[in-house]
C-alpha cells in the first residue's frame, strides 16, 4: 500500500522542509484538538462535586477559545504547506510528461494512443496529487492523531476501558486491507477503460466530417455508448468497494461506542472512573471516528495513487529511441549531405523500407524524390529528421555522422512541411510565427507572396488575425498546405523538405510557388517529394524510388532520355494537363 510513497521519495527529499514543517504543524494541531474534551470532563466533575466557581469557569472557557484559535491558525498553515506540495508535484509531473512527449519519436506514439496519454496527464496526475496531499493528511491522522487520542484515553482515563473499546480495531484492519487490494486492481481497469473512451472521443471529434459524410452518426453514438457503459461499469465496481469502507467503519465504531458506554457506566458505578472522565472518554471515541475513517481513506487514496503512478512512470520510463551523443560534434552548416549505403526498416515490419540508398547532396542543390505510393519517399526524409534510430549504413553531414550531431543542431537546420498539415487552433499569423516567433508583418507578407497565399489571406474576414479553427478547419486543403509552407519558409532553413506538400494546390499555383522557391533558395538545399512531376522538373537531381530502392536518378532531361518510369509518368501527366486545358 505504502509503496507509492517509496516511489515518490525523490519528491519528498526535494521538498523535505515543506513536508516536515506541514507534518509537525499538523501533529501540533491534532494535539491541541485532544485537550478540549479533557477540559469538558474537568468542568463536569467540578460541577458534580460543586467546586466550580465563576472565575474557574471563565478560565476553562478562555483556554477553550485559545485552543480553538490556535488550532485554526495551525490548520491553515499546515493545509497551505501540505496541499501546496501536492500541487507542486502535479505541476512537475505534468511538465515532465509534456517534455517527454515532445522528445518522443513516432514509435512511442504508435504504442500509446493520444486519448490514453491525455488520461495519464489529467486523471492519473490528479490521483497522484491526492496521494501527496490528502494521502499524507490521512496517514498522519490515522497514525499520530489516533495514537495521541488512544494514549490520552489509556493514560488519563482507564486503560481497561480503552482496551475493551478498541477490540473491534483488528477486525477493521483486516477488512480494510482486503478492500485496498481490490481497489487497486479495479481502479487500474477503470483508468484503462477511461483512456480508451478518451481516445474514441478524440477520434470522433477529429473525424466528425467523415462520420457525417458516411452517415455513421448512429453507429458512432452506439460505439460511444458501449464504451461509456464499460467505463461506468468499471467505476461502479470501484465504487462498490469504496462504498464498503464507511459502513464497515461505522459498524465497528458503533460497536466501540457500545462497549465504551456499557463498560464505562459500570466503571462509574464502581467509582473506578468519574462521570466527567466517562464523558471525556465518549467524546474521544467520537473523535476516533475520523482517524478510523482516515484509515479507510488512506488505503483508498494510496492504492489509487499507486495505480496512477505506475501508469505515469510507465510513460516516463519509455526510453528515448533517438538520443544525443555524449559529446556531439560541431558543424557550422550542412554544406554536404551524403547517404552512404543507407537502409532502414520500421520496427514493426520485417521487410526494409529503404535499401542501399547512396546520394550526395551539395549546398544549394534541389533534390526531387518521386515514385509510386509507398515507394519510401517519406521514409527517406525521416532519416534526415532522425525520427528513428535503426538506420543501417551512414548518413553524414560535412563528413560527420548524423548520429554524432546534436538533435537540436540537425533539426534546427531543417524546415519540414509534411504531407499531413498540422495547424494549431490559433490565428494565421500565430501559425506562421511558429516558425519564427518574432517575425514582423513585413516578413510574413513577403513569405505569403512566396507561398502564393497573399490574396487568400487578404480575403479572410480578419486577414492574418483570422482564427483557423481546430486543425485549420476553416481553411481549404490548399490554403492549409501553403500556411504550413509559409511557416517553414519564414525560418529560412538551411534544408527545406517538402514532402508532397503541394498536392492540394492547382498546377498553376504550384508552378508559381516552385518558381519563387528557385529564386529564393538558390544557395540553400531543398528536397521536394511530389506526385506531380512538374514540381521536380527543375531539380538538380531527381531520385526515383521503388520499394525503397533508387531505380532511376539524374536530371529531368536525362530521365526523359532513359524512358523509364519517370518518362512514362511525366508523359501521362503532360497529356492529362493538355486535355484539361483544351
Amino acid at each position: 500500500m505504502f509503496s507509492v510513497l517509496g516511489k515518490l521519495q525523490w519528491f519528498f527529499k526535494e521538498h523535505w522542509l515543506r513536508y516536515t514543517f506541514a507534518i509537525v504543524l499538523l501533529t501540533c494541531a491534532s494535539f491541541l484538538e485532544i485537550i478540549p474534551p479533557k477540559l469538558v470532563g474537568i468542568a463536569i466533575d467540578e460541577i458534580q462535586f460543586e467546586t466550580l466557581t465563576s472565575s474557574r469557569l471563565m478560565e476553562l472557557i478562555t483556554w477553550y477559545v485559545l485552543l480553538i484559535v490556535g488550532g485554526y491558525v495551525l490548520s491553515y498553515i499546515w493545509g497551505y504547506m501540505l496541499f501546496g506540495g501536492a500541487f507542486i508535484l502535479e505541476r512537475k509531473l505534468r511538465s515532465n510528461l509534456m517534455e517527454h512527449f515532445l522528445r518522443m519519436t513516432p514509435a512511442f506514439f504508435g504504442k500509446y494512443r493520444t486519448g490514453d496519454l491525455m488520461a495519464r496527464s489529467t486523471n492519473d496526475l490528479k490521483a497522484i496529487s491526492m496521494t501527496t496531499g490528502f494521502g499524507i493528511l490521512t496517514l498522519v491522522d490515522s497514525t499520530f492523531y489516533m495514537i495521541m487520542i488512544v494514549g490520552v484515553m489509556f493514560l488519563t482515563i482507564s486503560w481497561k476501558l480503552t482496551l475493551a473499546a478498541l477490540l473491534p480495531l483488528p477486525i477493521m484492519a483486516i477488512l480494510i486491507n482486503r478492500y485496498g487490494k481490490a481497489i487497486h486492481e479495479r481502479f487500474t481497469k477503470a483508468q484503462s477503460a477511461f483512456s480508451d473512451m478518451n481516445d474514441n472521443v478524440l477520434e470522433s471529434v477529429r473525424g466528425v466530417r467523415v462520420i457525417r459524410a458516411f452517415v455513421q452518426e448512429q453507429q458512432d453514438e452506439l460505439r460511444f455508448h458501449d464504451m461509456t457503459e464499460d467505463v461506468y461499469n468499471k467505476n461502479v465496481e470501484v465504487a462498490k468497494i469504496d462504498a464498503m469502507f464507511e459502513p464497515t467503519i461505522k459498524v465497528l465504531v458503533g460497536l466501540s461506542y457500545t462497549i465504551g458506554l456499557g463498560y464505562g457506566a459500570n466503571l462509574v458505578f464502581t467509582n473506578a472512573i468519574t462521570l466527567g472522565q466517562l464523558v471525556s472518554f465518549n467524546v474521544y471515541l467520537g473523535m476516533l471516528i475520523w482517524p478510523m475513517f482516515a484509515v479507510g481513506e488512506l488505503i483508498n487514496v494510496m492504492q489509487r495513487g499507486n495505480a496512477s503512478l505506475d501508469r505515469v512512470n510507465e510513460t516516463l520510463d519509455y526510453p528515448l529511441d533517438v538520443q544525443d551523443p555524449e559529446v556531439p560534434k560541431q558543424v557550422d552548416l550542412p554544406r554536404t549531405i551524403v547517404f552512404d549505403d543507407v537502409s532502414f526498416r520500421y520496427p514493426e515490419t520485417t521487410s526494409p523500407q529503404l535499401e542501399g540508398i547512396n546520394v550526395k547532396v551539395l549546398q544549394g542543390d534541389t533534390i526531387g524524390v518521386v515514385g509510386k505510393t509507398g515507394a519510401g519517399k517519406t521514409t527517406f526524409f525521416k532519416q534526415l529528421l532522425r525520427d528513428y534510430s535503426d538506420m543501417e549504413g551512414n548518413l553524414t553531414i560535412e563528413g560527420a555522422s548524423i548520429r554524432e550531431l546534436a538533435l537540436d543542431t540537425t533539426r534546427g537546420w531543417i524546415g519540414y512541411v509534411p504531407q499531413d498539415q498540422v495547424l494549431f487552433s490559433k490565428t494565421v499569423r500565430e501559425n506562421i510565427q511558429f516558425g519564427l516567433e518574432n517575425a514582423s508583418d513585413e516578413q510574413i507578407n513577403r513569405i505569403l507572396e512566396l507561398a502564393h497565399l497573399k490574396d487568400d489571406i487578404d480575403h479572410l474576414p480578419k486577414g492574418l488575425d483570422t482564427l483557423v479553427g481546430e486543425s485549420g478547419v476553416t481553411l481549404s486543403g490548399g490554403q492549409k498546405q501553403r500556411v504550413s509552407l509559409a511557416r517553414a519558409l519564414i525560418m529560412d532553413p538551411e534544408i527545406l523538405i517538402l514532402d508532397d506538400s503541394l498536392s492540394a494546390v492547382d498546377g498553376k499555383t504550384e508552378a508559381n510557388i516552385i518558381k519563387h522557391l528557385r529564386e529564393e533558395r538558390s544557395h540553400k538545399t531543398t528536397f521536394i517529394s511530389a506526385h506531380r512531376l512538374s514540381a521536380v522538373q527543375h531539380a538538380d537531381q531527381i531520385l526515383v524510388l521503388d520499394a525503397g530502392k533508387i531505380v532511376e536518378r539524374g536530371t529531368h532531361e536525362k530521365l526523359m532520355e532513359d524512358q523509364g518510369w519517370y518518362y512514362e509518368q511525366f508523359t501521362k501527366q503532360q497529356m492529362g494537363d493538355e486535355e484539361e486545358s483544351s
